[in-house]
């Protein structure tokens, strides 16, 4: 009857947000040039909103964004031309090259942790993996700063797993879509709605008896998960999550695959008001052969990725809209015996567009073999500076760990140099 996987997710949470003064936003200028303060009620009224692509597994940049033809470490791989003369891409995405004009791509980001999982953590919540605490992903603090709490859609919502909320608690925590193709699970009730609602009322009792006998904690958890989700299952606005009412010839553009359904998902979304959707593409993890896999990914993944930012433009959503594209690193330069590329995050590439970022550009370059950063590198702190920027959020924010500790949203970093229009 409710999402019994969200409800799982969040019944074992025991930490809850802890929030610094709510004028903290609005009491001063942001810490970075470019940024002006804005009040957390106006901001929430722009309605912004990120979709992340993330290539789940680490794509290769040289069979992607930045292609090295001709070279011992380029491979097979040919580069082709864009809609923006002298930027060209590599072989396969096509759709993309069409769009290149709306596209900022990055050649330049760098990090250290070469790691799938702790990478995976980093490129999501700004923080390396600590013990001592979970940090919320970055789709969460946005949604923090700027979800409407009265909104009946969730502000999080991913297609496939992801990193979750953290210390922000359920409130923030990313509601799963498994198949964007379908409607989620038990999202529609089996009996009338006043049953469900005297069943609810029903919870609530059994609950504040629990309470009472000091798991106070855990029900206020509990009460705000089913709260959250009977609003949901009860509102008009679950229409959102059906891609089925879209035209066949729209859909026919994203493509027929989990990929291209779920950027249609997430256009509808943030169309709705949805503040972050993540929408993920596995099995970029090509150790082996690295080519033949590449290109099948990259036909899996181009219509959808290139439709989406189309299908924005052309309903006037890219300017409060950023699009996301990227992993958690990227591939070596040398090819394996297995004709495959090991995991490097040393330099690697990803693409911002709409969000107020100039399109038709691309940021730092790498060297000509491609083993290392020639030009102005990208930290993982800079990409999220650069997207809070976007976004009119202040990256310095903090809000307390459950040890009372203040975490800002990033820590360190600064804008990217010339991203920005």
């Amino acid at each position: 009857m409710l999402n019994t996987n969200l409800a799982q997710q969040s019944l074992s949470r025991r930490r809850f947000l802890q929030t610094v003064s709510a004028g903290a936003l609005a009491a001063g200028a942001f810490n970075l040039p470019g940024l002006m303060s804005v009040n957390a009620d106006e901001l929430r009224k722009q309605g912004r909103s990120m979709i992340l692509l993330w290539m789940q597994g680490a794509p290769s940049q040289f069979e992607t964004f930045d292609p090295k033809p001709g070279t011992e470490n380029g491979g097979p791989t040919e580069a082709i031309e864009t809609s923006v003369p002298g930027i060209r891409i590599a072989k396969g995405w096509e759709n993309t090259a069409k769009v290149m004009d709306e596209i900022a791509l990055v050649r330049s980001m760098t990090n250290k942790e070469g790691n799938h999982q702790r990478a995976t953590y980093q490129l999501h919540t700004g923080y390396i993996p600590s013990g001592s605490v979970k940090h919320p992903s970055l789709g969460s603090n946005l949604a923090k700063m700027l979800a409407d709490p009265a909104h009946e859609l969730p502000s999080v919502v991913s297609v496939g797993q992801t990193v979750g909320a953290g210390y922000l608690g359920v409130d923030y925590e990313p509601f799963v879509v498994n198949d964007p193709g379908s409607m989620p699970q038990n999202v529609t009730t089996t009996v009338p709605t006043p049953r469900f609602e005297r069943r609810l009322g029903l919870l609530d009792k059994l609950e504040d008896d629990f309470a009472g006998r000091g798991g106070a904690a855990v029900v206020d958890s509990h009460k705000r998960l089913y709260g959250k989700t009977a609003k949901l299952v009860l509102s008009p606005a679950i229409k959102s999550f059906d891609i089925s009412t879209e035209p066949a010839p729209l859909r026919e553009k994203y493509g027929s695959t989990q990929f291209g359904r779920g950027c249609l998902l997430a256009r509808k979304l943030v169309e709705a008001g949805v503040t972050f959707v993540e929408v993920r593409a596995g099995n970029w993890d090509t150790h082996d052969n690295n080519f033949e896999r590449t290109t099948t990914l990259a036909g899996q993944v181009d219509p959808g990725a290139a439709a989406l930012i189309a299908d924005l433009k052309e309903r006037g959503l890219m300017e409060k809209t950023l699009v996301v594209w990227m992993g958690e690193f990227g591939r070596t330069p040398r090819i394996n015996p297995r004709n495959g590329r090991d995991h490097y995050p040393r330099v690697f590439n990803g693409w911002l567009a709409g969000g107020g970022v100039k399109g038709g550009q691309v940021i730092g370059s790498s060297t000509p073999d491609g083993a290392g950063v020639k030009d102005n590198p990208v930290s993982v702190p800079d990409l999220f500076c650069s997207v809070c920027k976007s976004l009119g959020v202040d990256p310095r924010h903090e809000s307390l760990s459950p040890i009372g500790r203040p975490l800002k949203i990033v820590d360190g970093g600064e804008v990217v140099p010339g991203l920005f229009a």
